[in-house]
């Protein structure tokens, strides 16, 4: 007999988070193995129950979605993170995936849509949105590229290409901040500098741009 799929629901909003594990605890083939109610708690029983797929909130207290996708896979890269979103906040998917997540679903997804997500997830596969995946395809096809030349964005200044290097990675504003000792309003400052320089319409723009450029492909 077939194990089955092992998921862990991490979200803090008990009324979706029990919901979601009434939905899935009846079917043969999927076992909550646990619901966490902040990214630390979700971190903390990932390590425990090692799961085989997260369903992951972007939006909790204490430690966000993206960071603790990125916490859980740096333990345990073989499970599967899928995201979930209230809408399509392409910049936070986008670092999100970034992190190792492997898709996301809106919160409005109906339940048929979600459980083949989770299969889709543990079997390897990816899911996210149409409206992102042509723009995802582009970036990442290109695959690991080396630094970028001195001549990249030249309007920019040495401070805001560090920063944008570090926004195209997936790192959200407070991470880069303790990462180059600066104060969050000046790098909020800044990046808000480099999405106007740039003329990019928003965060995952900028993203898009700079990784085309060569930029946040650390190793």
């Amino acid at each position: 007999m077939t194990e089955p799929i092992t998921v862990l629901i991490a979200d803090d909003h008990p009324i979706y988070r029990d919901g979601l594990a009434s939905l899935l605890e009846p079917l043969p083939d999927i076992e909550v193995v646990g619901r966490a109610a902040d990214g630390i708690e979700a971190v903390e029983q990932a390590r425990e129950s090692r799961p085989d797929v997260v369903i992951m909130d972007l939006q909790m207290p204490r430690l966000n979605g993206i960071e603790a996708t990125r916490q859980v896979l740096a333990e345990l890269p073989e499970t599967g993170v899928l995201v979930i979103t209230m809408g399509e906040d392409e910049s936070a998917v986008f670092s999100a995936i970034t992190a190792g997540a492997r898709g996301y679903l809106l919160k409005g997804a109906d339940a048929d849509e979600l459980v083949q997500a989770i299969r889709t997830v543990h079997g390897g596969g990816v899911v996210f949105g149409a409206s992102l995946a042509q723009r995802i395809a582009r970036v990442f096809a290109a695959g690991p590229a080396t630094a970028a030349p001195p001549a990249v964005f030249p309007e920019l200044t040495e401070r805001e290409r560090e920063i944008l290097d570090l926004v195209a990675t997936g790192l959200p504003n407070g991470e880069i901040a303790t990462q180059l000792y600066l104060s969050p309003k000046t790098v909020r400052n800044n990046v808000s500098a480099i999405l106007m320089k740039l003329r990019a319409r928003d965060r995952s723009a900028a993203i898009i741009a700079a990784r085309e450029a060569g930029l946040g492909r650390r190793p």
